[in-house]
């Protein structure tokens, strides 16, 4: 196991050495310093994504679920939809950063907690009735952003349309210190957990018989999902299959289902898989295809492989 480990950690050092030197020219201490800020951006978002795809995971008792199920993404896209009218396509594109961030932020939580909080508040949390709920608001959420899509000016859509996809080559590098510092505070509070969490993997009767205080434990990772996704989000865009191809790989590379394991271990595999795929999209194809597109789509064959090899645990 720590030769497995040795060897992501030398992956990712490797990835990011390639991602801050190849093809660098000019001030040495400008190209670091500004590289240097992406890197971080990309680790973080990567870290925030494979983590709460691990929790959510283990919680559903599904490894082909992501908390995009739950609508965010949707939501997200939706949010954009309605800044858009409101304000307009250049009100949009002029909102500052910081305030844009705090509204996608602070709605994305506020939803997140609402739909937990109402929904685990029975005696006995129900966390299928959960999931569906999560995808029936999603499709409501698409149905509307589609329908408001269609009344506003096209130049305003195509504002929203760039917004609605994720973009690791544009994270707002004035956002990076909030975003770090909640991202570090939900996995904190996430690794914390990880011994309750191999026996929430049991299933709730068998966590209840040892010991384990199931609908505490489970609300608590549920907060700490909801933090990681709503910060990723906000910070680079809706990105659907991203966690579950990571949380995938890490498994297969790991083989061991402790979370004390898969948590940082799916943190160093995102990292590897972002950077190490911005490098690819920057330096060999010259920014002619985007990471996200790229990054979706080898995660929606994963998704299908998934589906049709066996059915889901």
């Amino acid at each position: 196991m720590r030769a497995r480990f040795l060897w992501l950690g030398l992956g990712l050092l490797l990835a990011s050495a390639l991602f801050l030197t190849l093809g660098a020219r000019g001030d040495w201490g400008f190209v670091l310093m500004l590289r240097g800020t992406r890197l971080l951006a990309l680790l973080v978002v990567g870290a925030a994504m494979a983590v709460a795809t691990v929790l959510f995971q283990t919680l559903s008792g599904n490894r082909i679920l992501t908390p995009s199920v739950m609508g965010f993404d949707a939501l997200f896209v939706l949010l954009q939809t309605m800044l858009a009218v409101t304000l307009g396509g250049f009100g949009l594109a002029s909102l500052p950063a910081q305030i844009r961030f705090g509204l996608e932020l602070a709605l994305l939580l506020a939803a997140a907690l609402a739909l937990f909080g109402t929904l685990l508040g029975q005696s006995r949390p129900d966390l299928h009735r959960m999931i569906l709920t999560g995808l029936i608001f999603g499709v409501l959420f698409r149905s509307l952003a589609g329908f408001l899509q269609r009344l506003i000016d096209p130049n305003d859509f195509a504002i929203v349309q760039s917004a609605a996809f994720a973009r690791f080559n544009a994270i707002p590098a004035d956002l990076l210190a909030l975003s770090t510092v909640l991202t570090l505070a939900a996995l904190g509070a996430a690794w914390s957990l990880r011994h309750r969490l191999d026996v929430m993997a049991l299933g709730r009767d068998h966590a209840v018989s040892l010991g384990v205080d199931h609908r505490r434990t489970l609300l608590l990772a549920l907060v700490v999902v909801a933090v990681l996704v709503s910060v990723s989000t906000a910070l680079v865009g809706p990105v659907t299959f991203f966690g579950l191809l990571v949380a995938a790989l890490a498994q297969l590379v790991l083989r061991d289902h402790r979370h004390a394991v898969l948590l940082p271990g799916a943190a160093l595999v995102a990292g590897i898989v972002l950077v190490a795929g911005q490098t690819l999209v920057e330096r060999v194809f010259h920014l002619s295809i985007t990471l996200a597109v790229a990054v979706e789509f080898a995660g929606g064959l994963l998704f299908l492989a998934l589906v049709l090899r066996s059915p889901a645990r």
